[in-house]
């Protein structure tokens, strides 16, 4: 016997110790701060890409190794200038249409014939070697006159009277010398009469743009034909003088082409390399052009940028430590679990995730895309399986991440609160949603919610901004409705592998099991309806008091109606099951008995475990009595071997249960709820006094037996607990069998009222 318990003394100290070791990095201060570490990582990764500046070691010729993208907006100079060449190659040259008034010149050029023609003292040879020589001064010093006088009054700038000259003089028309001969043979009369026909002609060839004069000088003739003169003399001299008069007058302006030529220059719209567009391709050679494009965006060199990395660096420990600030002073858990701060870091993780790939597809023609992103998936679930509290902390965080990840603004800020605006909203509305919700149903309504205040959020500013369009609007609202789906689907998805993965019972997961309807459950309430009531009463009492010191009531609450789930192997072996049947064990040996009644903590555990149940219910169920003593049947056991004058071969090591001891505070709350309820509902009519003076004695037991050792339970939440549980019972026991104050008399365990089990 002494073997055996030496050799279960051995096996406990082992287990201890390998416990020790397993569960020693769980509250490891190095632990803690590597977990920040990488963290910091995690911000420092999913941001650098935006806000660090890429460098490539490159020159022309080389072929490039990787596909770079614009970091940010910049004005393409090579395909601006193009465009510009291009628009002002499409510029027509720029004419200018002088009046040059030929018909005064016409009425000239007849008076000179006129003149001549009427002089008596010019033989017609005389006139014929004259008119040649008359004809052309007269038309240079006309049209030399004009000109002058327009440079004078700058009523035409240097470019339009030089081809006015050049164009005047290329231009003149040669009177054929047959025809000079034949002005020798026109009367007065006849001059008369051809200048009045000649004069509209001109009037009217010249009203129009005349740039090449010959096209002109072409239709004389038909309309000189048409006029009234009758003779062919006349006719064949009238339009030989007008095609001499008719003159160019519209004149290329060089300056005013080159001026309309940089003015479309000008009015061409500078053309920009838009952020994230594709500036070399993986695999393309560097040419002289894109070389000065990566030099205009500092893409070049193998030099580290020291300031914007230690901006980078500051930003993200400032993130860092105000979430290490917030949860080194709160009261959570995670404040000293090391667990619960992995379960942190991999939510980020998660988060950070989805948001880069959401960003991955988002692109300047769909900036959209970027309301997509589920960013309030990390703060409902850190609502949901850490603390609400923490959630809105970690909202902020997510709201900044999200501003600097889909950040594709065409300017050079560091922040775009379109998104980071929109994530705090879904965000803060996840976690106020999903607090206080009883069902996994609710997560898919606080969806709904994140769709509905995105969306709000969305058209607030994209009202607010000065462009907008209904495309814009309506693509952004679909986006957001859908991110708030994808949210709640995602979350649906991820509590079961935290759940599992961490162990964690979330209260979504606590309150699916605590329905009646679980088969457990039900199996407890028909096949053991007393076990069933007392676990009833048990999960009232233990929820209270650990809400009162702060540990989770509703493990306590869903743990206690599990914790006796082992009873149903063997109801009618403990007493608040038997009714009006006879007691089993008055017919057992204790040594039987005590093995009966042990089995139910282990049985629960398997039972449990068998109906894959969560960890921390079959610890509860495994640890609720701890190693207490079976102190009725070891009392028992004592007189029947005194009665029969047979020597005491065993100890009260043979007689306490297995273990392990409680290891959490809802473990240990649960077993002194349990052996409190037990023991007053065993008390008729119990006054106030009494139920105080049976609390203290059953949590001092407790304490003096060293039952919580290993939970960290301290003496003030003892108190704590203890005045809760004597406020608590006064309305929900009912009457039990009254144990005498000296004489053991079993509970429904078999044990004795005075048994801290």
């Amino acid at each position: 016997m002494m073997q055996s318990q030496s050799a279960r003394q051995g096996s406990q100290a082992a287990d201890s110790s390998r416990k020790s070791i397993l569960n020693g990095w769980k509250d490891s201060l190095g632990v803690r701060i590597a977990l920040f570490f990488c963290l910091a990582v995690l911000f420092y990764v999913s941001t650098s890409d935006k806000l660090l500046p890429k460098t490539y070691n490159l020159e022309p010729g080389m072929v490039s190794e990787h596909t770079i993208l614009a970091p940010k907006q910049i004005p393409n100079e090579a395909a601006t200038r193009k465009a510009q060449d291009e628009a002002a190659e499409r510029v027509q040259p720029v004419y200018a249409v002088v009046p040059m008034q030929n018909g005064e010149l016409l009425s000239i050029l007849f008076d000179k014939l006129e003149q001549i023609n009427g002089d008596p003292t010019f033989t017609n040879s005389e006139r014929y070697e004259l008119f040649p020589k008359v004809f052309p001064a007269e038309y240079e010093a006309f049209f030399e006159q004009k000109i002058n006088a327009w440079e004078a009054s700058n009523t035409y700038n240097e470019s339009v009277l030089t081809a006015m000259r050049n164009a005047i003089q290329d231009q003149a028309y040669r009177i054929p010398q047959e025809s000079y001969y034949k002005f020798t043979r026109l009367s007065a009369e006849t001059l008369e009469q051809m200048e009045t026909v000649a004069l509209p002609i001109v009037n009217k060839l010249m009203s129009e743009p005349i740039e090449n004069a010959e096209q002109a000088r072409a239709r004389v003739a038909e309309m000189v034909n048409a006029s009234s003169l009758n003779t062919a003399l006349s006719r064949e001299i009238a339009q030989e003088i007008i095609r001499f008069v008719i003159t160019p007058n519209k004149f290329s302006d060089a300056e005013a082409t080159i001026q309309a030529k940089e003015a479309a220059r000008n009015n061409v719209e500078p053309i920009y390399i838009q952020k994230n567009e594709v500036l070399v391709r993986q695999g393309e050679m560097i040419t002289p052009e894109l070389y000065q494009i990566l030099q205009q965006y500092d893409l070049l060199g193998t030099e580290i940028n020291y300031a914007a990395q230690f901006g980078l660096i500051l930003l993200i420990l400032l993130m860092a430590a105000v979430l290490y600030w917030y949860i080194r002073q709160s009261d959570l858990n995670i404040r000293h679990n090391n667990v619960q701060l992995l379960m942190l870091l991999l939510i980020f993780v998660i988060n950070v995730i989805v948001m880069k790939i959401v960003a991955l597809a988002q692109s300047q023609d769909y900036p959209y895309l970027g309301y997509l992103a589920p960013a309030a998936l990390g703060s409902m679930l850190i609502a949901i399986l850490l603390e609400g509290r923490l959630a809105i902390v970690c909202s902020v965080i997510f709201s900044i991440l999200s501003s600097i990840i889909f950040n594709s603004a065409t300017n050079d800020q560091l922040f775009d609160y379109h998104y980071g605006f929109v994530s705090l909203v879904v965000c803060f509305a996840a976690v106020f949603a999903i607090q206080k919700a009883s069902q996994r149903s609710a997560i898919l309504k606080t969806g709904l919610l994140i769709s509905l205040l995105g969306g709000l959020a969305v058209l607030s500013i994209t009202l607010l901004q000065d462009q907008y369009d209904l495309e814009s609007i309506a693509l952004s609202l679909v986006f957001v409705l859908a991110s708030g789906l994808l949210t709640a689907v995602l979350a649906i998805g991820l509590l079961p592998f935290f759940e599992v993965s961490f162990g964690i019972l979330s209260p979504l997961k606590l309150i699916e099991l605590s329905n009646p309807n679980h088969p457990l459950l039900r199996k407890l309430l028909v096949e053991t309806p007393g076990t069933y009531h007392h676990s009833v009463m048990v999960g009232n009492l233990a929820e209270a008091a650990a809400e009162a010191i702060g540990a989770n009531g509703l493990l306590c609450r869903v743990g206690s109606f599990y914790h006796d789930i082992g009873k149903t192997k063997r109801p009618s072996y403990f007493i608040e099951n038997q009714g009006n049947m006879g007691n089993p064990h008055d017919d057992l040996d204790p040594s039987i008995s005590k093995e009966i009644i042990i089995a139910h903590a282990r049985d629960g555990e398997q039972m449990l475990r068998e109906y894959k149940m969560p960890k921390q219910l079959r610890d509860i169920a495994e640890q609720h009595h701890g190693t207490t003593l079976l102190k009725y049947f070891y009392h028992k056991a004592i007189k029947l071997a005194e009665e029969n004058n047979q020597p005491i071969d065993f100890t009260e090591e043979d007689y306490r249960y297995p273990g392990p001891k409680a290891q959490t505070k809802e473990a240990a709350i649960v077993g002194i709820a349990d052996s409190v309820e037990a023991a007053v509902r065993s008390l008729h009519n119990p006054s106030l006094e009494q139920i105080s003076a049976l609390v203290d004695k059953i949590i001092k037991d407790r304490l003096e037996d060293n039952q919580f050792n290993e939970c960290d339970l301290t003496l003030r939440e003892l108190d704590i607990i203890g005045s809760t549980l004597k406020e608590s019972l006064l309305g929900i026991f009912h009457s039990r069998i009254e144990y005498p104050e000296d004489t053991p008399k079993k509970t429904e365990d078999g044990e004795s009222s005075t048994n801290t089990a």
